[in-house]
């Protein structure tokens, strides 16, 4: 039972990271559609046990990438990649802390970063993972206002 709930609960942290998920039954439906059979009712204890937010915006964000979400949203200018590296263009000063919020959102594509003043170079284990990260932040920085 625990396993199930760990895997799931994976699943879902990996789903809220890559898309744009705005209710309970579209998590639902994208968990069946990977072969977890769940309900609304545990996904919605999931959603409490792992402390997802949702956002103004209408999507869910994990907790750990709250501070991530507001740090994009505000700062971050431009995202560009070349392979499995990723260069964040960020309003002057504002780099280290966008790369404190990602060192600490524990992403799993990322392996480190290296910031200056206005520009952050994230490495990723490989291509495909600088594309999710770069959708991750692309996803994260559409809350602007």
């Amino acid at each position: 039972m625990v396993k199930r709930r760990t895997n799931r609960q994976d699943a879902i942290r990996d789903i809220v990271r890559s898309k744009s998920i705005r209710t309970q039954r579209v998590l639902v439906d994208e968990l069946q559609a990977i072969g977890f059979n769940c309900t609304q009712a545990t996904i919605s204890r999931d959603i409490a046990d792992m402390g997802l937010r949702k956002l103004s915006e209408g999507f869910y964000v994990l907790a750990e990438d709250l501070h991530l979400q507001r740090m994009v949203s505000e700062f971050v200018v431009s995202v560009d990649g070349a392979d499995n590296l990723v260069v964040i263009k960020t309003q002057p000063g504002t780099a280290p802390g966008v790369a404190a919020a990602v060192d600490a959102a524990t992403l799993p594509e990322v392996k480190g970063s290296v910031a200056g003043n206005d520009t952050l170079l994230v490495i990723t284990r490989d291509s495909d993972a600088a594309t999710d990260f770069m959708g991750l932040i692309s996803k994260l920085g559409s809350t602007r206002a």
